[in-house]
């Protein structure tokens, strides 16, 4: 007579309740609006403590270091410690960062923005594999909602960053110290899952498990990745730099904040889209050289047409959201089971925020030594022309195995 196999692993008791799909949205929404409220007061934070521009670099440069040298470690943590206290930590991390970095001191500042960076690249690998694990018969719906909600509260941050720094005494303490709030509300939610949880994932063997390969060793792991490298290149790139560039072609801080704003908010619409679209099709080719192709658009407009900045950011954002989605997506579609998919999302993320991290500082160079924006600007086209090519091969409908 055949024996009941034991689950992989044993599902959380709230799992498919509303409330713990909020604690994963609310999670969410703390992994890039820490980042995006910098750009827009990144001069107000130089005058507050005298830095040079190159050490300003440094604000953006070691998020995107930390989320790719950490990016394997978390997805290891996450399969031995189990998802949801991993999760907690992270969040944990991104709240005393989050603190820090409000201090009023300079030590401060970068202890916090390490200590935050460090959370935010745990919660990177582990909440795809979570939704896949406990959101299997709808993952392609909440990968877009937490997508959305990243780009909800990234593009929020930028937007108002300048109006709060100019609305009072506090300055851009305000503007940055008021997304403190979040991760703790979702540190606090967090609690009673940890409590329920039975076994991390990592204790429980399954017949057949260790067959599936190790994405490392896979071609298709390397298109996954790649692919999640250029895009969060060309996106964190743009984050960093559009403001001084937009203010070299006439437009003032504040609206230069705006468009921001409006590049991460067109990001949301794409999310959903795309998120219907995941749904409807075999495979993800379509979708990713479409959404590559909004992004090359966009950037040759910005380096034709500057004056028309906001069609193009628009154009991008749609192709940024989109790519965002879809990779997200190809995280858990691409593997066999949870823990390959956080082995996956932990190579995809050490490769692509290691290149994307490398994107802002040869933007920098460039422009520095050139004295214009072209040259910047085709380093970030030759990238999006790659991307174009690499999306349908990261985009066909197979599993590494």
């Amino acid at each position: 007579m055949a024996q009941l196999q034991t689950p992989l692993v044993p599902p959380s008791l709230v799992s498919n309740s509303g409330f713990f799909l909020f604690i994963v949205l609310l999670t969410a929404a703390n992994l890039r609006a820490p980042i995006t409220a910098i750009g827009p007061v990144l001069d107000n934070i130089r005058a507050t403590f005298g830095l040079s521009a190159s050490a300003a670099g440094w604000l953006n440069f070691i998020p995107l270091i930390m989320f790719a040298a950490l990016a394997p470690a978390a997805s290891w943590l996450g399969n031995r410690a189990g998802l949801e206290k991993s999760l907690w930590g992270g969040v944990c991390l991104i709240t005393l960062g989050s603190l820090l970095r409000i201090s009023g001191s300079e030590a401060g500042l970068w202890s916090g923005t390490l200590i935050l960076s460090i959370g935010i690249a745990a919660a990177n690998v582990l909440l795809p594999p979570l939704i896949k694990r406990d959101f299997k018969n709808h993952t392609a719906k909440y990968i877009g909602l937490y997508a959305s909600t990243m780009s909800i509260t990234a593009s929020l941050a930028s937007g108002i960053a300048v109006p709060l720094a100019r609305a009072g005494n506090a300055g851009w303490f305000l503007s940055v110290g008021i997304w403190t709030t979040l991760p703790l509300i979702a540190a606090i939610a967090w609690l009673p899952q940890l409590k329920k949880t039975k076994r991390p994932a990592a204790n429980i063997k399954m017949r057949g498990e260790t067959r599936l390969r190790n994405p490392w060793r896979s071609v298709l792991g390397w298109q996954v990745s790649l692919f999640m490298a250029l895009h969060s290149m060309v996106f964190y790139t743009l984050i960093d730099w559009f403001t001084p560039f937009a203010q070299d072609k006439g437009f003032s801080q504040m609206t230069a904040g705006w468009l921001l704003f409006v590049y991460q908010a067109t990001a949301i619409i794409a999310n959903l889209m795309c998120m219907l679209a995941l749904k409807k099709f075999r495979d993800q080719r379509l979708i990713g050289f479409i959404a590559s192709f909004a992004i090359f658009t966009g950037l040759s407009g910005l380096l034709l047409a500057p004056s028309l900045a906001l069609l193009w950011l628009i154009i991008a954002g749609l192709g940024a959201g989109a790519s965002m989605v879809t990779c997200l997506s190809l995280f858990n579609l691409r593997a066999g089971d949870h823990a390959q998919a956080a082995h996956l999302s932990g190579m995809a993320q050490c490769v692509g925020y290691g290149l994307a991290a490398v994107g802002p500082l040869f933007f920098g160079i460039l422009h520095e030594h050139g004295g214009d924006w072209s040259g910047p600007l085709l380093m970030l086209l030759a990238m999006s022309l790659l991307q174009l090519i690499i999306a349908p091969l990261a985009g066909r409908n197979k599993q590494i195995g």
